[in-house]
């Protein structure tokens, strides 16, 4: 594949992403909207978040970003050489040795819950006794998706290397379909308890909307075929040493989210909440922009590597990063300055008070900071799975995690001493080490590959910086005249000026990567 045909290739593939991503943000965003309104910033509703931290921790250990970030490489590199055989057999073995460790996992998690509650996920919460056995409860019964998402996640990876990216991208909107409908037809009779089987529900639709366009692939019956764990089998052997370092780093990670619920549940009430939404309200804006680039660049990258096509990777990984970086600073400039009339829009109604507002709007405004090196990190830790490299990546991010947990427990006081809400110091560690992580990800990628265009990406940074000053200044002088109105117009009218504005200036600045979408959307136009 030519360097030009991957760049087409992993545009096209990143559109269609970013479309199906969007969905399913728009649908997660419409979950928290009626979450929000059904139960507030509510004690109980912590204890939902904190109790579904265990069964996300459990699926992204074993079969999330640790299994994608090795057998994604491995199962793409068999495939680019035509040696389907042995690609369905790693497939196979990889499914049952999911299954089977994900299954232990969730009962042993389960039998152990009033420990894993009281002592490491939310002391806080044990305090209240009704509380404590309420999510002790909730826990136990969101460990039940944990098997669901693992086996959903392992599909993602094989219809991706595939390059087929629609259905599998769409999967999360049928999970967040899943939690509305258990906050919609459950909740009503069964309390918080219908938010958890909607958790369970949307899992199983995750894994099941998959199933159709996998069976559909050649050589699926080689999948069913066998069922054993596969250890003596090299590539199995190279997913498990690849997974090794990943599975630490994503332990690291998922640590600091434990430490971040053990500090929060000790704060007022809420503040686990608040973090909650925060994070999530970055999370959609970055995962439309970032996370869609990420999946649909990883089997290109994989490909890439295995072909030792250096000079392509090279190219696409500064295309990449480059566009990224266009959309996340404007994304993270809009989220800081239209953050409080955002989330009145979205969530104040029913038991969501403004002081939930006051509590979400300053996390939001902290992690919103951190968005562009979310966005950058996302792209390069894909560079290094696809070279098959797992340790580089963990070894920085442990490094990165362990500042974070220091810097959490620093800005807490810091925050505290100022008289600010502690909580907003948490979101702000997460910033400030994501932004470290990204910036020793890229030196050290930029060493192995001899440059990653480095002059064309500093390009892209200044012209958005420059057009984020403009639409920034442009959004500040809104919400100074329109300061009387309604959420319900400053926001839509607060994007779409600093929207214009933004891109008018791109436009003005000739940057090509607006000016291409510009004539492929004409192109399509003429054809129709």
């Amino acid at each position: 594949m030519t360097e030009s045909n991957a760049n087409k290739q992993i545009a096209r593939a990143t559109g269609t992403v970013m479309i199906a991503i969007f969905l399913g943000q728009i649908t997660g965003l419409i979950r928290g909207v009626i979450v929000a309104r059904t139960f507030g910033a509510s004690p109980e509703l912590d204890a939902f978040f904190a109790a579904n931290r265990v069964s996300e921790t459990l699926f992204l250990l074993v079969a999330g970003g640790a299994l994608g970030s090795a057998f994604i490489p491995t199962f793409t590199g068999l495939l680019a050489k035509d040696d389907n055989a042995s690609a369905w057999r790693l497939a196979s073995a990889i499914a049952n040795a999911v299954t089977l460790t994900l299954s232990l996992l969730a009962l042993l998690v389960a039998f152990f819950a009033p420990q894993v509650v009281r002592y490491a996920l939310a002391p806080g919460l044990s305090n209240d006794p009704q509380l404590f056995t309420l999510t002790i409860s909730l826990l136990r019964i969101q460990l039940i998706s944990t098997v669901l998402f693992g086996l959903g996640g392992l599909f993602v990876g094989i219809l991706n290397a595939h390059q087929t990216f629609l259905v599998p991208a769409l999967t999360p909107a049928l999970y967040q379909l899943g939690i509305i409908f258990g906050a919609l037809v459950l909740a009503p009779s069964m309390g918080i308890f219908g938010l958890a089987w909607g958790v369970v529900i949307g899992a199983a639709l995750y894994l099941l909307v998959q199933i159709p366009s996998l069976v559909k692939l050649p050589n699926f019956s080689l999948l069913t075929s066998h069922f054993s764990l596969g250890l003596k089998d090299s590539n199995v052997r190279q997913v498990l040493t690849l997974m090794g370092p990943r599975l630490l780093g994503v332990a690291i990670v998922q640590l600091n989210f434990w430490v971040n619920t053990w500090l929060a549940s000790q704060m007022v009430s809420g503040s686990v909440t608040g973090l909650y939404y925060g994070f999530s309200l970055m999370l959609m804006a970055q995962a439309v922009i970032a996370q869609s680039a990420a999946i649909a660049v990883m089997p290109t990258f994989s490909s890439q590597h295995a072909l030792g096509q250096k000079d392509e990777m090279r190219s696409s990984l500064a295309a990449t990063l480059r566009s990224v970086i266009l959309l996340a600073l404007p994304a993270s400039a809009g989220l800081i300055l239209l953050r409080r009339p955002l989330i009145s829009l979205l969530y104040q109604r029913g038991e969501f008070d403004s002081r939930a507002v006051e509590i979400v709007a300053w996390a939001l405004l902290w992690y919103a900071a951190g968005m562009v090196g979310h966005a950058i990190m996302e792209i390069l830790t894909r560079a290094f799975y696809a070279q098959h490299d797992t340790k580089t990546p963990v070894i920085i991010g442990t490094v990165a995690m362990a500042l974070n947990i220091v810097f959490s427990v620093a800005f807490i006081k810091l925050f505290e001493f100022i008289g600010w809400m502690p909580h907003g110091g948490l979101a702000l560690a997460n910033s400030l080490a994501t932004a470290l992580e990204a910036i020793v990800l890229f030196l050290v990628m930029q060493k192995r590959l001899n440059g990653i265009e480095g002059k064309f990406i500093l390009r892209g940074i200044i012209s958005s910086a420059l057009g984020v000053f403009a639409m920034s200044f442009a959004i500040f002088s809104w919400r100074y005249l329109g300061q009387e109105f309604s959420p319900w117009i400053i926001t839509p009218v607060g994007v779409i000026i600093g929207g214009g504005v933004y891109f008018a200036a791109l436009w003005f600045m000739r940057v090509p990567e607006l000016q291409y979408m510009v004539n492929g959307v004409l192109r399509r136009l003429k054809r129709s």
